[in-house]
């Protein structure tokens, strides 16, 4: 006989985990399914191997101030009903030890293994099977038996469900399995799909336009970077990174969110202070080379680059006109350059877009397809970087997860 469950979960990252242990520990029959043989890749390989997991600043009254999408307000009761603190409470609840590294941002002190630990045993404390390596190559839907709407069709064989979670995540990082495998299914049952993209990633240019500036790759500064402009303005103060090809850092996978091609971006390369007064105060005292003062403010190899193409910032500072030394200021606290694109999928760390907000419910996650939720990154809510994407992944499962286990079979 095909095997029947109340629920089953394709894709074992943050949220089908989550979701299947939460489920399961309300009662429900719960099947986990994952084509590649490990679990939670993305979680293994986030934070620098420890997982940004959360982040305490997180405000879900106000959730378009860390959340994009075509609605970002989406994500308010499910961010609202599973906070930050209660998956630190679960955390702790393991044995878990973890820390604030920067803005509100949590890691695990150890490894992110700790974090998958947490989840497979949560996953065992429900009871919840789970196939893999396992593909599903097809599936069907039937309304005569509610108590199996889903059949699927898998690498183990055919199996049922009442219920079926998409949890397969976007199109990020390839290498380690993601695939189109959720946006393929919601358009089959006639779900609409704002068109992915990748976000939080690094930027490219022009190579000829960007020479000057690839043998800076490696060099990272603190900067204020922004886009777009009066209410689409978005602007971050974070750390930028030079690499050979275009810019990456924090500041830069923030804003390539929000960046749209063919537009410039701005930034501020010394954004604690105006330059121009203190150049001044320099040439007062100073007989150095200008680039040799500029290296008291910025990377030295920065300001020999970026004085390199005016033979007036190459004089002495104290020889430097009055007006040279504030072209000098103003280039460096408004460099404009518009990027041709993006390192893409490859480097990206999440896709923005994915399943329609309009036909998924806020409360439930569940989609006008009978039976059918969609959650974590396949839902078009993407989260700034800094742990908010895992605390929607979080969310989201849990939300999918209350729901299944009050749904009449």
């Amino acid at each position: 006989m095909t095997p029947c469950f109340d629920a089953i979960v394709i894709g074992a990252g943050a949220a089908g985990l989550f979701c299947a242990g939460v489920a399961g520990q309300r009662g429900l029959r719960v099947l986990l399914i994952d084509h590649s043989p490990k679990v939670a890749e993305k979680i293994r390989i986030s934070g620098g191997g420890r997982a940004n997991f959360t982040n305490r600043d997180l405000d879900p009254r106000q959730p378009h101030k860390h959340y994009l999408g075509e609605n970002p307000h989406f994500c308010r009761s499910a961010l609202s009903r599973y906070t930050p603190t209660d998956f630190t409470d679960l955390l702790q609840r393991h044995g878990v030890p973890f820390h604030e590294k920067h803005k509100g941002q949590l890691f695990c002190d150890r490894s992110a293994q700790d974090l998958i630990d947490v989840l497979l045993r949560e996953c065992d404390a429900g009871g919840v099977t789970r196939w893999q390596p396992c593909g599903v190559h097809g599936v069907a839907f039937s309304d005569a038996d509610p108590a199996i709407r889903y059949t699927l069709q898998t690498d183990r064989g055919a199996v049922s469900g009442h219920s079926l979670v998409v949890a397969t995540g976007g199109l990020s990082i390839p290498k380690i399995g993601a695939t189109d495998f959720g946006f393929r299914l919601a358009r089959q049952f006639g779900l609409k799909v704002v068109e992915p993209r990748p976000a939080l990633v690094p930027l490219t240019f022009d190579p000829q336009a960007w020479a000057p500036f690839a043998d800076l790759s490696g060099l990272a500064l603190p900067v204020r970077i922004e886009t777009g402009e009066k209410k689409q303005r978005q602007a971050f103060d974070e750390n930028l990174l030079f690499t050979h090809r275009g810019l990456s850092g924090p500041g830069v996978l923030q804003i390539s969110s929000y960046w749209q091609p063919g537009t410039p971006l701005r930034i501020d390369l010394h954004p604690g202070a105006a330059l121009e007064p203190l150049l001044q105060d320099a040439k007062a005292r100073s007989r150095k080379l200008l680039p040799n003062e500029l290296a008291h403010l910025l990377p030295s190899r920065l300001a020999d680059t970026w004085t390199a193409p005016r033979t007036d910032w190459q004089r002495p500072v104290n020889e430097t006109p009055d007006k040279a030394l504030a072209q000098l200021a103003d280039s460096l606290h408004r460099w404009m350059l518009t990027p041709t694109g993006t390192e893409g999928y490859a480097k990206a760390e999440v896709t923005a877009g994915g399943v329609d907000t309009k036909q998924v419910s806020s409360q439930t996650m569940a989609s006008t397809q009978p039976g059918l939720h969609f959650i974590g990154e396949v839902v078009d809510v993407t989260g700034w970087l800094g742990g908010y994407n895992f605390q929607w992944a979080w969310a989201s499962g849990f939300a999918c997860a209350q729901a299944l286990a009050q749904a009449p079979a």
